[in-house]
């Protein structure tokens, strides 16, 4: 009999390891030539599209030139400000990261086509008085450069995974270039401070009011020993809650270019909508909840068709709004061009509109999945319920500062809202842990433990020390003190502020 020959399965594995490292390297870095392959066409496209368009106005370079910049702009927010609508809901799973790019592409597209209006401001938020800009030429450039200026900074943000308001990226730039234009004259210092102070309130709103609803959720259905029982009772209100608030939301954000809803429709549209859905998911939340286990994974779960309409209507208003950080100053630029006046707001052609409105649905898929994760995944473990807290926050403060006359960004209540509902974990597992400690205290050392080392965990709050030493484990100063620092910050990612 021959002598029989070494498997070479293990020289086989050796091989193809590192060979299989290198095609994951190879084909991550294939996706991200042929996703700047797709930009780069997009750009060529809306060049070749504009060059059509600018036939017999002098200095039709500029406006290609403007055109292109305008498209690389609705990309960019497309790939960064998307992530907060969309984001919580994929994090919780009630939607999967390729519906949630199906669902936000065609809402933001369906926003800016069909209601992101006839005509828009060319100077954002009013910042700066274009009466004082010397000449149209000067206008135009710098209308260009505060565009090129938003965009690089939102694609700078969106390569290192930072959420950034893509709204106040166009003030800055719009800033900047007036400044250079004109002098520190043509601000509107007093429309800069209350941007600026929205920097500040709008994060903290919304952080409080999605922590607000959390903890109201927890504590009258999360912490009952029936909470399915308690499911029944206070999830149809609060899914109505979030319809009516959303109505409002739609009207007064989404539609603001189409229709502008006095304050008394606001409130009407929100109340009757409440109402109406509250007729409609009370029997379908108690046939559902009849269905569930006591368990508050299976409670989450009815609010999963809640949050999809809010990624939708979200999304919708977002295109409808945030459209004219990209055609705006394009906009302006095409009306200079063409009328050879400077107007604070001008009509927008529909090839305009089709260039804003495909650049952020583009946008969005090619390059929207990462500050999608950052913002779900990222910062803190997110549920469905911990979702629907950020969502109905967004919309309530976006109301709210709406009213006042404050003008906010939604990426900032978004972050506030995800930051809230983590805080507010955190706040009640120190109370749990407080909790804990004091029954030990109540109940007193076991017995074979030194009471003095029992006396002196309690004292200082060191329940990881008390379980150690109930199983006779004592631990170590700087042990007790990584424990400390993990548990502290175990929910909530700092590093994301």
């Amino acid at each position: 009999m021959p002598p029989q020959m070494p498997h070479p399965k293990p020289y086989l594995d050796q091989e193809i390891e590192p060979f299989g490292e290198m095609g994951k390297e190879a084909i991550k870095t294939g996706r991200q030539v042929v996703r700047l392959g797709v930009a780069l066409l997009f750009i060529i496209a809306v060049m070749a599209y504009t060059a059509i368009h600018a036939g017999g106005l002098t200095n039709n370079w500029i406006l290609i030139i403007a055109a292109m910049v305008g498209g690389y702009m609705a990309m960019n927010i497309g790939a960064n400000d998307v992530a907060n609508n969309v984001g919580p809901a994929v994090g919780s799973k009630a939607l999967t990261m390729g519906g949630a790019l199906v669902i936000a592409a065609v809402c933001e597209a369906a926003g800016a086509l069909l209601a992101g209006g006839d005509v828009v401001s060319t100077i954002s938020k009013g910042i700066i008085d274009p009466a004082l800009i010397p000449n149209t030429d000067t206008f135009v450039y710098a209308m260009l450069a505060s565009l090129f200026a938003a965009a690089i900074w939102v694609n700078l943000a969106t390569y290192v995974g930072a959420p950034v308001s893509t709204t106040h990226a166009v003030v800055g730039g719009v800033t900047g270039a007036g400044v250079a234009a004109a002098g520190w004259n043509v601000i509107h210092w007093d429309t800069m401070g209350q941007i600026a102070l929205s920097w500040v309130v709008s994060p903290l709103l919304g952080g409080a009011i999605a922590a607000g609803f959390l903890l109201f959720i927890k504590r009258k259905i999360i912490f009952q020993q029936d909470m399915i029982a308690a499911a029944r009772r206070y999830v149809p209100p609060l899914v109505a809650i979030m319809g009516g608030v959303f109505a409002a939301y739609l009207a007064m954000k989404g539609l603001k270019h189409i229709w502008k809803a006095p304050v008394w429709a606001l409130f009407v549209s929100g109340i009757g909508t409440a109402f109406v859905v509250y007729s409609f998911v009370k029997p379908a939340i108690h046939r559902k909840a009849s269905l569930l286990e006591n368990r508050r994974e299976e409670v989450a779960r009815l609010f999963t068709i809640p949050l999809v309409f809010a990624a939708a209507l979200l999304s919708f208003a977002h295109g409808a709004n945030d459209v004219a950080n990209a055609i705006g100053p394009l906009a302006a630029i095409v009306s200079a061009l063409k009328d050879g006046t400077i107007a604070t707001k001008v009509g927008v052609p529909g090839w305009v509109m089709w260039v804003g409105a495909t650049g952020i649905a583009l946008g969005l898929a090619l390059y929207g999945p990462k500050l999608i994760k950052r913002v779900g995944e990222e910062i803190t473990e997110l549920d469905r319920i911990r979702a629907y807290c950020i969502a109905l926050a967004a919309a309530i403060t976006v109301l709210i500062a709406s009213a006042l006359g404050l003008p906010v960004s939604s990426t900032h209540i978004a972050l506030g809202g995800v930051f809230g509902v983590g805080f507010l974990r955190e706040w009640l597992m120190a109370k749990d842990h407080q909790r804990q400690i004091d029954l030990a205290a109540a109940g007193g050392p076991p017995e074979g433990i030194d009471p003095g080392l029992w006396r002196a965990a309690i004292a200082a709050g060191d329940l990881d020390t008390l379980d150690h030493l109930r199983e006779g484990q004592p631990l170590s100063k700087n042990e007790r003190k990584a424990i400390k620092r993990v548990r502290k910050r175990a929910l909530v990612r700092r590093a994301s502020t």
